[in-house]
């Protein structure tokens, strides 16, 4: 009897990858997963016993089990890796296969990858996936960039195993060649900057504020239920209940304050840099992360500087609200940046982004999913040229009535010597944007005085130079 073949096919049987095989088989799509470890695919097979899944340690026959054209994904460390896979299946395949980049790839990367592949006859695609495991197994947010005719040969198994939001698949086919990993590394800067703000939050409301760690769970809890409803406030408030099962303090207290990075952030700082797109926030952010690998430094300089602050008095509950409203502000202005890269990458790279289908997609499943998102969306269904999101009226209503709150929490962590470097890069954004004049004209002034570099005037047309001495 001829083999049965199998829909969809996965490279790489780590949690990822196998939660991502057993979550197409909950869907109605027979898979078969690929890996060299033994071990991983007898974790599928076990898990996926009952259900149309199969591993395997052989190549020819992971390949050989595949329903022409064949879809193939690749759940590996990004990087030589990925050339590496390729590689390998690549005498294997045949015109018309298709390979799925599901990593975190440098988008560059992706582009040389669709172009090599292309002149093979192999389509090649880069999709974002976020949700962590257990979103790649109940459904994760789905960001695929590639040429149409390759999405869809694998549209009907993306829109099934991605999550839902009012019944509506957070999956949309993005654009042309490294368009879904260039989205997924946005949403990654996005990502290092709410986290990093929630973490000054959380910083101010323990120093200035003296909230318990208790507290802390009521309050990032009953933040979940309004206008900062998210998935990374609704995973803190949790956070602070977890216990520690060697010492039975709170967990969060025991862990060390030095945080790694993969380098999506720095890679989003980096190329919004290229395009000329400031992105503070995101900067901040990833600026915090290597600042607090100096965890030795940073002993040794508070030994020296003890004091440098004076913490203020402050009605709590009052705090509190106003630590909402100014985290709520710098969300805002976080989306706000990730979304402007977003528009000038489209338009360079000839991406032909739709911005509200990535708010839309957003919406479910991935890290930065939030109730705000839906605004988003909205805002860019409105106006799809919208200058920055914070021109549009709902949130410049929102911006004017939280503004205020937002610069008292700052003077107070200013006060109290409590870094907000995050914070206070949201606000200046915000400040910087909003300024009709700013005191650029000095700089250039400076620029045509040591360098010759020239100069525009304010009343009348063309480049100037002066002999200043």
């Amino acid at each position: 009897m001829e083999q049965e073949k199998y829909h969809f096919g996965m490279v790489g049987l780590g949690v990822m990858g196998r939660n991502f095989i057993l979550n197409v088989a909950d869907n109605g799509f027979s898979a078969a997963g690929l890996d060299l470890d033994k071990e991983k695919v007898a974790a599928l097979n076990s898990e996926g016993s009952g259900k149309k899944v199969k591993g395997t340690t052989s190549k020819e026959e992971f390949i050989d089990m595949l329903e022409a054209p064949r879809c193939v994904m690749l759940l590996v460390p990004a990087g030589k890796a990925v050339d590496s896979v390729i590689d390998d299946l690549l005498p294997h395949l045949d015109k018309g296969d298709l390979i799925i980049d599901g990593g975190n790839s440098f988008f560059e990367d992706t582009n040389r990858r669709e172009k090599y592949l292309t002149e093979k006859g192999v389509h090649f695609m880069g999709i974002g996936v976020s949700g962590g495991a257990k979103g790649a197994r109940l459904g994760p947010s789905i960001m695929p960039g590639g040429k149409a005719e390759a999405y869809d040969l694998v549209k009907p198994i993306l829109e099934a195993v991605s999550a839902k939001v009012n019944n509506e698949p957070c999956v949309a086919y993005l654009g042309n060649t490294s368009s879904g990993n260039y989205v997924k590394m946005v949403h990654n800067g996005i990502e290092y900057a709410l986290m990093q703000l929630i973490a000054e939050a959380y910083d101010v409301l323990k120093q200035i504020g003296g909230l318990s760690n208790e507290e802390l769970h009521e309050t990032f809890s009953k933040w979940n239920e309004g206008k900062l409803q998210s998935f990374l406030i609704e995973i803190t408030a949790a956070i602070f209940t977890q216990e520690d099962p060697e010492t039975g303090r709170m967990l969060v207290d025991a862990i060390l304050d030095k945080a790694k990075q993969k380098g999506t952030g720095k890679w989003t700082s980096q190329n919004a840099m290229d395009l000329g797109m400031p992105v503070p926030t995101i900067d901040a952010a990833v600026t915090m992360r290597e600042l607090s690998a100096l965890k030795s430094d940073r002993i040794t300089l508070d030994s020296i500087f003890d004091g440098a602050g004076t913490y203020p008095s402050v009605d709590k509950a009052t705090f509190v609200d106003q630590v909402e409203n100014a985290l709520y502000f710098a969300f805002i202005m976080a989306y706000a940046q990730g979304m402007a890269v977003l528009s000038t990458a489209s338009e360079d790279y000839n991406y032909g982004l739709n911005l509200e289908t990535i708010a839309k997609i957003w919406r479910g499943g991935c890290i930065i999913r939030a109730g705000l998102l839906e605004h988003i969306r909205k805002a860019y269904d409105a106006k799809p040229d919208l200058i920055n999101l914070i021109a549009d009226s709902f949130f410049a209503t929102e911006i004017k009535s939280i503004q205020g709150d937002t610069r008292e929490v700052i003077s107070l962590g200013i006060k109290a010597g409590v870094p907000l470097t995050a914070f206070s890069s949201a606000l200046s954004y915000f400040d910087s944007l909003r300024s009709g004049r700013l005191p650029l004209n000095l700089v250039q002034a400076q620029r045509d005085f040591f360098g010759s570099h020239t100069y525009e005037r304010t009343d009348m047309d063309g480049i100037f130079h002066t002999e200043w001495e």
